[in-house]
């Protein structure tokens, strides 16, 4: 009977690990939305660099996986005249925007989207370099 039993047990452990994994890839998985789908992406419009002469390099405290990522981009991409591009593994987000904008508005942005900006450093642009 215990022959019988044991592997009866270890295929329902198997058939519910494969059907928990399946349900975790349907429902995007992230930390932060498990049991909710993908946030989906704002769209830039402009995605010309040229049009953005100034570059600010955020570090973002609290970023865990994609969903985050995607919250902190589309936090900032709202924005009028921003694009933002977000690197989980080095926790930075570089901020293009076609006007200056001060810090304490990168980090309200970011702080309300729950996350929490480290440091705020200029970035590489064309702006940046003429000064």
């Amino acid at each position: 009977m215990v022959n019988i039993i044991i592997p009866v047990l270890l295929a329902l452990a198997c058939i519910y690990g494969v059907y928990s994994y399946v349900r975790k890839l349907r429902q995007g998985g992230g930390c932060c939305g498990e049991h909710e789908p993908p946030v989906k992406k704002v769209k830039v419009a402009d995605r010309d660099k040229s049009h953005y002469p100034y570059e600010t390099v955020l570090t973002i405290d609290g970023m865990t996986c994609s969903n985050c990522v995607r919250r902190v981009e589309n936090a900032l991409n709202n924005l009028d005249g921003v694009w933002a591009q977000v690197d989980l593994g080095s926790r930075k987000a570089i901020v293009r925007t076609k006007q200056v904008l001060s810090e304490d508005t990168l980090r309200e942005v970011v702080q309300k989207a729950g996350y929490l900006v480290l440091s705020v450093q200029p970035g590489q642009s064309e702006a940046c370099e003429a000064k």
